[in-house]
């Protein structure tokens, strides 16, 4: 676990990009406006939020009272602690009993002083709010819950300004009966509870929990420190958080909600307040609904991610079942069981989030939902063992700052829509992936069946992906209308920048993505946009700066690939069919340069350079001109490119065979790819045909069979 993470650093957005660049704009952005509302519309239907802000949804969905925010008090029962007894003052209902003091009316009581082992009871008989104001408190109960709420309509907790408040168990309870679970932490109430105030408390659960309420728990100030055996923060039916200022160290989960059998509650809300929870499970775990209006989070779950995380750089073919090592995936990753969890916020519905900043650093998922997420805003910043941010169905970004700096795969669900924001991510796998499922990366291959339902579409915003695996990766389609997307994809031939299993279809915005050849795809052909497929017969360097000009020697685009590439993919509403265009690599480049992408470049000294005319929608390249698309791993669709042979994908490592050997030998892989056959069983079948496939996944050349 790294002892500092780097600040966030906030790029260009879209619209200043869009400005700079010639390429990035056009005059299609109001039809792409236009077209993109369905698609807005179609994801926000899979939000329960919908296209409403976070902070009015929870103002909808919480509610507080006068009584839940500080106010001066007078009049209030006065108890003092006494170290092994106490003594009270005043009109309250109290009852003393050794070390015991029991609270048995609605009012307000004042405590100071402190107890070397004994409890505060609250079992108020009348349906009054009973106010506990800690006055410079320290409790320490060796067989139970320091403060015990039994029964009371609610409760109150106000931590006085400038007092520091302590309460701490004992590692063993002592119940009456011993069917009896509870309390269970050294700040327990059966009823609503509400902490509020400018004083700081300190809680020590050494038996299990921190702070926990049954029914509803609201948190609207102060400051709380929490060291828990297992979990920190409990609400059942609520954690609503105003404001304040929480540090949680849990042994299970930091925050959480618990609630199973309502689906209308065990929300967690959250409209601001800061956040330093380093938890051994989930940090933050709703059982229905996740909102986050605003808020300053640092979050490590599981001791953090890994110091590096498996790369699919030589392993199994895309699509491979397998764990390969990766650490995560022995892990809760396919499991809901809370003690195995170690997510950095997850949530079994929707996860919400409209602000605030978060610096996530999880073993698990930094970002779960079982259902769906819609980010409207925020800054996250995320380094996780596993993905960066999955939904078992739909992902929503409408704005926002994500970096993953870190990731298995960055981005995963069986639906993503992009309609604004800034995304930047880093993954050892694939980038942003269209699966589906239980976190359906390429390891949970079953649930990874490509179906029409599943779409990554991108209709606004700005996405950098930097990948080991695929760039994008969808088992199903990608729409594109507009926005930017730039690609450093995979050195390895089993993986590509862009991966589909149906189509491509882009009428609007610019996409740069560059890797390698061996299973590159570019656009589709039946797309309103035309794209430009560059394959180079060698692997060129990282930073070989690109230049793309137009007829006049005007430059559309100039960019330097961040890994070394073998094939490059332009989509921009700039390409027009029948005009002449020139690419130059090689070179160099000055000017302002952000994810290699250059604003007011000088370019100069390119020492290699293809020219052509675009006659198609789609028009493939190699280093002697326009040659002609071939048939990848999915069949159609890209252009491969492997030595320099146009179309060197799979179809060209078959392009010995005869038809009917070259059929059953796609028919094998399609096979494998959609699992219905082992990767032993297709190598053998692929053996019968000549065809020899070893164990870490690249196809050698193949041999006609006698």
């Amino acid at each position: 676990m790294k002892n500092s993470k780097p600040k966030f650093i906030k790029i260009a957005t879209p619209l200043v990009m869009c400005s700079a660049l010639l390429i990035a704009c056009s005059d299609t952005t109001e039809e792409n406006s236009s077209t993109s509302k369905p698609a807005i519309a179609e994801a926000e239907s899979l939000s329960t939020i919908g296209n409403q802000e976070v902070a009015s949804v929870i103002k909808d969905k919480v509610t507080y009272s006068d009584e839940d925010y500080y106010t001066d008090w007078d009049n209030a029962t006065s108890i003092k602690l006494e170290g092994d007894s106490a003594s009270f003052d005043g009109n309250g209902g109290v009852t003393i009993d050794g070390s015991t003091i029991t609270i048995r009316t609605s009012g307000v009581y004042e405590i100071s002083g402190k107890l070397n082992d004994g409890q505060i009871i609250v079992n108020a008989e009348d349906e009054g709010t009973v106010r506990l104001i800690l006055n410079g408190v320290e409790i320490i109960s060796s067989t139970s819950s320091p403060i015990y709420v039994e029964k009371a309509k609610k409760t109150v907790v106000s931590l006085e300004e400038g007092t520091t408040n302590s309460l701490s168990d004992g590692e063993n309870y002592v119940y009456e009966n011993s069917e009896d679970d509870e309390p269970n932490a050294a700040l327990f109430s059966k009823d609503d509870l509400t902490i509020n105030g400018d004083g700081i408390l300190v809680v020590n659960g050494n038996y299990n929990n921190g702070i926990a309420s049954k029914d509803d728990l609201r948190i609207t100030s102060g400051t709380i420190q929490i060291d828990a055996k297992d979990d920190g923060l409990m609400g059942r039916d609520l954690v609503a958080v105003q404001d304040g200022k929480i540090t949680i160290t849990a042994g299970g989960d930091g925050i959480k909600s618990t609630n199973d059998k309502d689906t209308s509650k065990a929300i967690i809300a959250i409209e601001g307040g800061s956040f330093d929870i380093k938890s051994a499970n989930d940090g933050i775990q709703a059982e229905t609904s996740l909102l986050i209006a605003d808020g300053d989070f640092t979050i490590t779950s599981g001791n953090g991610s890994p110091e590096t995380i498996e790369t699919n750089e030589n392993n199994q073919m895309p699509g491979m079942p397998g764990e390969m090592n990766n650490p995560a995936a022995t892990t809760s990753a396919s499991t809901e069981m809370d003690t195995e969890s170690t997510k950095g916020i997850k949530a079994a519905g929707e996860i919400a989030i409209g602000g605030g900043t978060f610096t996530i650093d999880s073993l698990d998922d930094a970002v779960h939902s079982n259902n769906s997420i819609t980010i409207t805003g925020g800054e996250l910043e995320i380094d996780t063992g596993d993905d960066g941010i999955h939904a078992d169905t739909s992902i929503l970004v409408k704005g926002g700052h994500i970096n993953v700096t870190k990731s298995y795969e960055g981005v995963e669900s069986k639906t993503i829509t992009i309609a604004d924001g800034e995304i930047h991510v880093n993954a050892s796998d694939d980038g942003i992936n269209i699966g589906g499922g239980a976190d359906a990366s390429g390891r949970d291959f079953s649930s990874t069946e490509s179906t029409e339902e599943n779409v990554l579409s991108i209709i606004g915003g700005y996405v950098y992906v930097n990948a080991m695996g695929d760039g994008l990766d969808s088992n199903g389609s990608i729409v594109m209308k507009d926005g930017t997307v730039i690609i450093n994809g995979p050195a390895n031939n089993n993986n590509a920048s862009l991966d589909y299993d149906q189509s491509f279809n882009i009428d609007g915005g610019l996409l740069i993505a560059t890797g390698s050849a061996g299973m590159a795809m570019a656009t589709s052909e039946d797309s309103a946009q035309s794209t430009v497929m560059m394959t180079y017969t060698e692997t060129q360097a990282a930073g070989t700066v690109l230049q793309l000009e137009d007829s006049n020697g005007d430059a559309l685009l100039t960019f330097a690939p961040g890994k070394d590439f073998q094939s490059v993919v332009i989509s921009s509403p700039q390409l027009a069919e029948n005009d002449a265009y020139t690419l130059h690599w090689g070179g160099t480049a000055t000017g302002d340069e952000n994810d290699g992408l250059y604003t007011k470049a000088k370019y100069q000294g390119a020492t290699n350079k293809v020219e052509f005319t675009i006659s198609d929608t789609v028009t493939w390249l190699n280093e002697s001109g326009v040659t002609e698309q071939a048939t990848t791993h999915h069949g159609t669709g890209g252009p491969g490119g492997i030595g320099g042979n146009p179309g060197g994908g799979r179809g060209d490592m078959f392009a010995d065979l005869d038809e009917a050997t070259k059929e059953k030998a796609q028919s094998i892989i399609e096979q494998q790819r959609n699992g219905t056959i082992t990767q032993e069983e297709a190598q053998a079948q692929l053996a019968e045909l000549g065809i020899e496939l070893p164990t870490g996944g690249q196809m050698k050349e193949p041999v006609q069979p006698e």
